[in-house]
This record gives structure tokens, C-alpha cells and sequence, in this order.
């Protein structure tokens, strides 16, 4: 009678060691996602960094006060700049860098 205890508790214990170990491969296959984030992130910073860059490098545009944020290729300028003429230069410069997809321009002219 005691061994068939032991056997019944021996099958359980083997029950939830097999079901934990499922999990634990279940969650280890979603692992790789985080990796993936911060490279896309890391990416991002990349872009915005080029693109603050090319702004930089314009004749004609004052980029103090410009900031540029990056999500998948997609470049949003905000900030102020002294000129009409300086908003459109800014969205220009940025549209020719390598990788971004599209320029959501929300610079402002800025009153003195």
C-alpha cells in the first residue's frame, strides 16, 4: 500500500517537473524579442542622429532649436526656426538621409 502511495506521488511530482519545463521553453522562445527592441531603438537614436547631422551640415538653416526623433524610418522635426524658408530646407534635408521613409515636419517659425 505504501509503495503504491509513493508511486502515485512520485507521478505527480514527475506531472509538474514535465509542465514547468513546458513553460520554461515556452517563455525562453519569446526571449529573442527583447534583443530585437532594443536594436530598433538603438536604430532609431541612429537615425535621429543623422539626421540632426545633415541638418547641421545645411547652408541656410540655423538647427539649434530643432529636435529630431526617429521611429522606423519615420523622422518627426519639432522645434522653432527663424524663417518660413528654413521649415521646408529642414524637411528637405532630412527626407535625403538613408533610412528614413517619411519627415513629419512640425517646426514652427519662431517670433524675435
Amino acid at each position: 500500500m505504501k509503495s503504491v502511495n509513493f508511486l502515485k506521488a512520485l507521478g505527480g511530482v514527475a506531472a509538474v517537473v514535465f509542465a514547468l519545463n513546458v513553460y520554461a521553453q515556452a517563455s525562453d522562445a519569446t526571449a529573442p524579442a527583447a534583443p530585437a527592441a532594443s536594436s530598433s531603438k538603438a536604430a532609431n537614436k541612429a537615425l535621429a542622429r543623422n539626421v540632426r547631422k545633415a541638418l547641421a551640415k545645411t547652408k541656410g538653416l540655423e538647427p539649434t532649436r530643432i529636435y529630431t526623433k526617429a521611429v522606423g524610418g519615420v523622422v518627426t522635426l519639432t522645434g522653432s526656426v527663424p524663417e518660413q524658408g528654413q521649415v521646408d530646407l529642414a524637411g528637405k534635408a532630412a527626407e535625403g538621409v538613408a533610412g528614413v521613409t517619411s519627415v513629419s515636419n512640425k517646426l514652427t517659425v519662431r517670433s524675435n
